[in-house]
């Protein structure tokens, strides 16, 4: 059996130490597919308050939310104590649960370079001083980041461990108007190579099971994505929550979710074409909660996971 090459072995390798991402939910940030910059109401499977990080749900500064045009930011002291706070709990209990030793500062929740450089340097930089922190990883859209941020990233990419996380999700853009995604796959395709022009790590989201997609269309879609050199990559499957427009259309009937057997096929098929230095950070996601309307497959992990490797061990893999 072949292991696929995960990402906490790319960190192993490199940092011989446990290495554990702290995911981070600061208020203040939202996308431009919400504010209304690109689009309105988010993509149409986004339930806003279900991007959460591990410490739940953060207080919301009242109305306030930043974007690149944004002159000032009067709560950028309130921010960096929820980075600092959220930090400690989470990486105290990595530390006693996991025996973590190291940490990447994950920028999670919604658009993690939508604000302006000067707050952006600011988090970012708290991030790196804390204690054993080796790396930031920083979720993002291609619409959403500038090219002083690019730069600023690859200065610090020469001492630090520096990821950035792009929503790649399809690369037709049928489907992405179909989502409501804001922007089309050229300009995805042209961030992730400005990206990799500067030496800055890249992670790909790729979402299978997208309105009226294909087979042949998701696995176009991994292809195009590993040819573009990203150096890591997160699948998901496409799932139903409450609160969302993918929720209305899935109760008209307008959206049939993914089966697990055609999940486990076409993600068999993407990890066989996969480049083996590409490695995997996620295989595959759900919610085990009453938010979940469909499908019913993705509410329980262990078993997902499970299924996965049983169909892998038909063409000699192992998650």
């Amino acid at each position: 059996m072949e292991q696929i090459y995960t990402f906490g072995s790319y960190l192993k390798e490199k940092f011989h130490a446990k290495v554990y991402k702290v995911g981070i939910n600061i208020s203040g940030f939202t996308c431009p597919n919400i504010d209304g910059t690109a689009a309105y109401g988010g993509c149409t499977f986004c339930e806003n308050e279900s991007f959460s990080a591990s410490t739940g749900k953060t207080k919301a500064l009242k109305g306030f939310f930043l974007n690149l045009q944004s002159k000032e930011n009067p709560f950028l002291e309130k921010q960096l104590k929820q980075l600092e706070m959220q930090f400690y709990a989470i990486s105290k209990r990595q530390k006693k649960e996991y025996g973590a030793e190291k940490f990447i500062v994950y920028f999670q929740s919604f658009t993690n370079t939508y604000a302006p450089f000067a707050t952006l340097k600011a988090l970012y930089e708290k991030a790196l001083s804390f204690e054993n922190v080796v790396g930031l990883s920083i979720g993002t859209r291609s619409d959403s980041i500038t090219q002083e941020t690019l730069d600023y990233l690859a200065e610090l990419a020469k001492t630090k461990e520096i990821w950035i996380e792009f929503g790649i999700q399809s690369v037709f853009d049928a489907t992405l108007q179909k989502i409501n995604r804001g922007h089309d796959s050229a300009n995805v395709k042209e961030w992730v190579l400005k990206a990799k022009a500067k030496g800055l790590n890249v992670c790909g989201h790729l979402i299978f099971g997208l309105p009226e997609e294909t087979k042949e269309m998701m696995l176009q879609t991994a292809k195009e994505a590993y040819s573009w050199g990203i150096d890591s990559v997160k699948y998901h499957p496409l799932y139903v929550v409450k609160k969302t427009a993918l929720a209305n259309e899935f109760m008209r009937q307008e959206f049939t979710p993914i089966t697990e057997e055609e999940y486990l096929d076409v993600l068999t098929q993407a990890l066989l074409l996969k480049p083996k230095n590409v490695s995997v950070q996620r295989i595959t996601a759900g919610i085990d909660d009453g938010s979940l309307l469909a499908p019913s497959w993705c509410r329980d992990k262990n078993t997902q996971i499970k299924h996965i490797n049983a169909k892998l061990k038909e063409v000699g893999l192992k998650y």
